[in-house]
């Protein structure tokens, strides 16, 4: 795969980003929303009117069919917005953001919406009519009515919905204003003796060293320099942060403790997790209790290892030394080595291999029409199911460019759905809007649709995105674009989300592929990890784009041991942070005199590990405070079960190419979504009864895994 534009196989007029026949130009965005708008009323006053069984029957999947609506236009908006190159699509994608963003504002003050939700439960003749996936969907969406505060009274509801307003912008504020308190540090160029000459040259100004905090630079520094003051300098700056910006996140955690209190919790995190698999803080700090002991031996032997480089009498490794002295130790061979056998285009083939062998899934290159993609390298595949057929539609925007964010994501712009043979019908009624050429077209806006080979109705297909930030080969190399190891395992990563949206494909929008709870939603990523390195899957696509000769053994192997070095050391501290966003979203975090630089310090400094020196005020850099608050522990919780599962069900990688391992994964988690308990799928895939309720000691299990994947 290179960064060729893929050539259209047609000319002729736009047919719309994504297929999508409304957005074929910037103004389409504004139609989209108001035709949805329009749609989604009228489902509003269908659920308000009810008043038959018949018609309570339908309101889980009325409802499930407004969020349906709602998500079309906020996910295809906020995906634009933040990856169109063309800044008028931009504007024009932000704009229909917000129209539908304050529609759905308008929603979710609609208390009759809960009152007939919660009328249609009561009745034991209509919830005795709903299939299990249907009810699961209803009791969903009666949780996100009271996450709402829609039952609330009138004046606490405003209260409530002026608190989440401000904890939203407060949040915003948090992540805008992430910076060291000092920009830079001055320095004689002695201090930096054992730095790159070069580098010290550039940052040399008037016979001074300004050295950035937050720079690559910096980072070179703390491998190389060999003044160990200067090294303590340069980490301590760049874990501090403004007291401003410390007094900005504990206002944050107030208000959030607020939050929780007005909707009737104890704390934050209780409110945050209760509906999640950990089910209260508790379950969260055993969890990290039993992590924390079984990698204790880790850090022992790696702290051991950094002494023996260490000069000097102390029995203490500080922070600041740890870069330096890992980089005395022996180095793995350099990326370019190992590149030649990661070329872009051949790993995307050993994907749809690999996919294929253990799910019975490939990926089959498909042209685009005029206006489908919003850049010229973006790739199209289809996704085959060898018993289902067209399953998916999936995006591929590899290669970084201008204003494009470094970050890799995975996109879900439509969600698999149901679609229903009464609104198929109530499309019939009215002739087809134009533009479309049938009622099923029109029904998912002329974005891709199958009939389910199982029970023959039409459903709208997952389409999904994922971007990446690979830098593509120059036009005038003669080679293809090459990864690194890390980003083969960043594109493997990626496709583990991809793997559980085009499987997960339920009638009901709501728990299609990855809306599922948070602290599950990481595990297919992460086992779709393992089989980045194991050898039976690189056989698949490792091999040099130049001789075709396979990869070494020893090279991969020089790499991941290198890569895992200091594997432990890293989880202690992931463990770590992951108390310290349970202890900012307890009920203490509410006081007025809360000091989290103070219970940040307390609780880096506890146990094994490396210690946090005085004084830093890191926690105002703690950016995942902000959208995973109450929620970091998600990862390791998830990296600990990808662990298990490799090895219990793939036999750490023995039966990596095993379709009976690939079955019992797709159809014991990624074939539910959202639609079970995460627990039932956990208990399923690794055939533990135990398991299956959940619990305090279930989470404490999962932390005596461990993350090995051996």
């Amino acid at each position: 795969m290179s960064p060729a534009p893929q050539m259209s196989s047609y000319r002729g007029p736009s047919a719309g980003l994504f297929q999508n026949k409304y957005l074929t130009s910037p103004s389409g965005f504004h139609k989209f929303a108001s035709v949805t708008t329009s749609r989604a009323q009228r489902i509003v006053d269908k659920i308000l009117a009810a008043s038959t069984t018949a018609e309570y029957t339908s309101i889980a999947r009325d409802l499930d069919r407004l969020s349906d609506l709602l998500c079309r236009v906020i996910d295809a908006c906020d995906f634009v917005r933040s990856t169109h190159p063309d800044s008028a699509m931009q504007t024009a994608a932000d704009s229909a953001f917000a129209e539908m963003f304050e529609y759905m504002n308008v929603l979710n003050t609609t208390t009759g919406l809960n009152t007939q939700l919660r009328a249609a439960l009561a009745r034991p003749e209509i919830v005795g009519a709903w299939s299990a996936e249907e009810l699961h969907v209803a009791r969903l969406l009666e949780l996100d009515f009271l996450k709402s505060a829609i039952h609330l009274p009138a004046e606490e509801r405003r209260r409530f919905v002026a608190l989440s307003s401000e904890v939203s912008e407060l949040g915003t504020r948090f992540v805008g204003r992430m910076a060291p308190e000092k920009e830079a540090l001055s320095f004689d160029a002695e201090q930096l003796r054992g730095m790159d000459s070069g580098v010290v040259r550039r940052l040399t100004n008037w016979k001074r060293v300004l050295l950035p905090v937050n720079s690559l630079d910096a980072i070179q520094a703390l491998r190389t320099v060999d003044d160990e003051s200067t090294r303590m300098k340069i980490f301590t700056a760049g874990r501090t942060a403004s007291t401003g910006q410390v007094n900005l996140l504990e206002l944050l955690l107030r208000r959030r403790a607020e939050l929780a209190k007005l909707s009737g919790y104890q704390s934050y995190s209780e409110m945050t997790t209760y509906d999640k698999m950990a089910k209260n803080p508790e379950s969260i700090s055993q969890f990290l209790q039993a992590l924390s002991t079984d990698n204790s031996p880790g850090v022992s032997a790696e702290l051991s290892t950094l002494l023996s480089l260490q000069q000097g009498s102390s029995d203490i490794v500080e922070p600041w030394n740890r870069d330096y002295l890992a980089s005395l130790l022996p180095h793995p061979t350099p990326t370019s080595r190992i590149s030649p056998f990661f070329s872009l285009g051949t790993v995307i083939q050993g994907l749809s291999s690999l996919f294929n062998r253990i799910y019975g899934i490939r990926f089959i290159p498909q042209a685009t029409l005029p206006g489908e993609v919003w850049e010229p390298s973006v790739r199209r595949l289809d996704v085959y199911d060898e018993s289902e057929g067209h399953i998916a539609v999936l995006y591929l925007d590899l290669f970084t460019r201008p204003g494009k964010t470094p970050n890799p994501a995975h996109f879900t712009l439509r969600c698999s759905r149901l679609i229903s043979a009464s609104e198929l019908a109530e499309l019939n009624t009215t002739p087809v809007a134009p533009g479309f050429s049938s009622a099923e077209e029109q029904a998912n806006d002329g974005m891709a649709t199958a009939y389910n080979s199982h029970n023959s109705q039409l459903y709208q297909l997952p389409t999904i995105v994922i971007t990446c930030d690979f830098t593509p080969t120059s036009p005038f190399v003669p080679q293809p674009t090459l990864l690194s190891l890390n980003d083969v395992r960043t594109l493997f990563h990626e496709m583990g989300h991809a793997m559980h949206s085009i499987v997960g494909r339920t009638s009901f929008q709501n728990v299609s592929g990855t809306r599922c709870a948070t602290d599950l939603a990481e595990l297919p990523s992460l086992l779709t990890e393992h089989l980045a390195t194991a050898p039976a899957a690189l056989a698949l696509y490792a091999s040099h784009w130049k001789t075709g000769q396979p990869l070494p053994a020893d090279l991969l192997a020089q790499h991941v041991a290198a890569e895992q070095q200091f594997a432990a050391l890293e989880t202690q501290r992931q463990i770590k942070l992951a108390q310290v966003d349970q202890a900012y979203h307890s009920a203490a975090a509410g006081a007025p005199d809360y000091d989290s630089t103070a219970v940040f310090h307390e609780i880096m400094n506890r146990g094994p590990g490396m210690k946090e020196p005085p004084t830093t005020r890191w926690q105002g850099l703690f950016g995942h405070l902000v959208g995973y608050g109450a929620l970091y522990y998600a990862y390791l919780f998830d990296k600990a079960i990808a662990g298990r599962v490799w090895r219990e069900v793939f036999g750490g990688g023995r039966d990596a190419l095993s379709r009976e391992a690939g079955e019992k994964v797709k159809s014991e988690l990624l074939a539910w979504g959202g639609g079970r308990d995460g627990w039932a799928c956990v208990a399923g895939v690794l055939g533990d009864e135990r398991l299956k309720g959940g619990g305090v000691e279930a989470m404490a299990e999962v932390g005596r895994w461990g993350v090995r994947s051996k």
